[in-house]
Parts: C-alpha cells; sequence; structure tokens
C-alpha cells in the first residue's frame, strides 16, 4: 500500500475517532439536556463538515506518517482531549450551542409567531425555545411559513 494511501487512512481514523467524542459529548449535554428526539447517527451524519473532516484527515495523516512519533502523539492527544472534554456538562452545552444553536431568531407559521432560540435545525423538525413560553416548542418545518 502507498505512503499516501496509509497517510489518508490513518488520518480518516483518528479524525473519525475525535468527531465520535465530540458528537457524543454533544448528544450526551446538549441536546439530550433539551429533550429533543434525535438519534447520534443523525446528528453526526447531519452536521459533519466535508471541509473540516478532510483538512484533518489530511493533517492527522501527514503527521502521523511524516513526522516523529512525540509530535504526532502528543498533537492526537491534545485533539482527543479536546474534543473529549465535551464529555464534561458545562463543555458539551457550550460546544452544542456554538455548533447548533441560533440565538433571537423570530419564527412564524401561519398561526403564530415564535421569538426565541433555535436549539436545534433537523430535518424535519424545528426545535425552538419561546421567550415568551419560556419552554422549547418543536415545530414541522414544512408548516414554517418564514424565519429571520
Amino acid at each position: 500500500m502507498s505512503k499516501i494511501v496509509q497517510m489518508i487512512l490513518s488520518g480518516m481514523f483518528f479524525t473519525f475517532i475525535i468527531d465520535f467524542f465530540l458528537f457524543l459529548g454533544i448528544k450526551e449535554n446538549y441536546i439530550d439536556a433539551y429533550n429533543i428526539k434525535v438519534y447520534y447517527n443523525v446528528l453526526f451524519a447531519d452536521h459533519q463538515n466535508f471541509f473540516v473532516f478532510t483538512f484533518f484527515t489530511l493533517l492527522l495523516g501527514y503527521l502521523v506518517m511524516y513526522t516523529s512519533p512525540k509530535i504526532s502523539i502528543t498533537t492526537i492527544g491534545l485533539l482527543f482531549i479536546l474534543s473529549a472534554a465535551t464529555l464534561i456538562a458545562p463543555v458539551g452545552k457550550f460546544a452544542g450551542e456554538l455548533l447548533l444553536m441560533k440565538k433571537d431568531v423570530i419564527v412564524k407559521t401561519k398561526k403564530f409567531s415564535y421569538h426565541g432560540d433555535i436549539i436545534y435545525d433537523g430535518r424535519k423538525e424545528l426545535s425552538i425555545y419561546d421567550y415568551e413560553l419560556k419552554k422549547v416548542i418543536i415545530l414541522d418545518k414544512n408548516k414554517i411559513v418564514s424565519e429571520y
């Protein structure tokens, strides 16, 4: 197997491990905290950025194949610790808010208007925390007239 293929495969392996723990922490400490019904696989697949994944695949693959073991182990270990830190409740909640939340928006349906934070924008449903009602509301995306 050529060194480039080994570089890409090893980079993908380490990137998947880091991504797994990042999204696991977000699922446990953000999604589940708001009682949003979404499977881990859907969360992982829908919010995976191809360009970021490719960048880290190439970077980590290069580090593993072409640098000293001390540098590659240190870098991968640091990235792993940072991604696994999302398993700590405040860190996971902050990461979830950073990646998934849209603050201070207005969502209109035919009958009602909701003002609050979009907590999760799913495939078929939108979860919004309404400021006036002080609770999370699940809206069908097909019934939303406008969002701004």
